[in-house]
């Protein structure tokens, strides 16, 4: 079975060290609907507890230890997200030089195939006045 030639995608995906993957599956996870929804019920779940919970308040209003997570949740997100972004500029940069690769084979091949129709139009011109030749030497 013949193997399948690898897309630049492929390529530039084969070649992330362990920190790129880690980050940009932080930076998805972190940036989908299913973390929005589990961080608000986490909230939620928190600030209920500390409310009715009269015994056992471990984070009574105005949840300091909550504000506290949150920054430290944002302290190391934010640049987990901005190494992602980096990333994410690498496969655009990568990507763009793997079109132009592609745009200036592509030129070239025009380029062939233009001399090429060139060739076959000058082969029927000559043709064409050679017969046109014999038809005035005919008559």
């Amino acid at each position: 079975m013949k193997k399948q030639k690898q897309t630049w995608h492929d390529r530039h995906v084969t070649q992330l060290t362990l920190g790129q993957q880690v980050a940009d599956r932080v930076a998805n996870g972190m940036g989908s609907w299913t973390f929005i929804i589990g961080q608000s019920l986490f909230i939620l779940i928190w600030v209920v507890i500390n409310i009715v919970g009269y015994i056992n308040r471990w984070d009574p209003y105005p949840f300091i230890l909550l504000n506290l997570l949150f920054s430290t949740q944002a302290a190391y997100a934010a640049p987990i997200i901005m190494m992602a972004q980096n990333r994410q500029n690498e496969r655009d940069r990568f990507h763009a030089q793997e079109d132009f690769k592609t745009n200036i084979k592509a030129k070239k091949e025009i380029e062939e195939l233009q001399k090429a129709i060139a060739r076959i139009e000058n082969v029927k011109l000559k043709k064409i006045l050679s017969t046109l030749e014999e038809i005035k030497k005919q008559k």
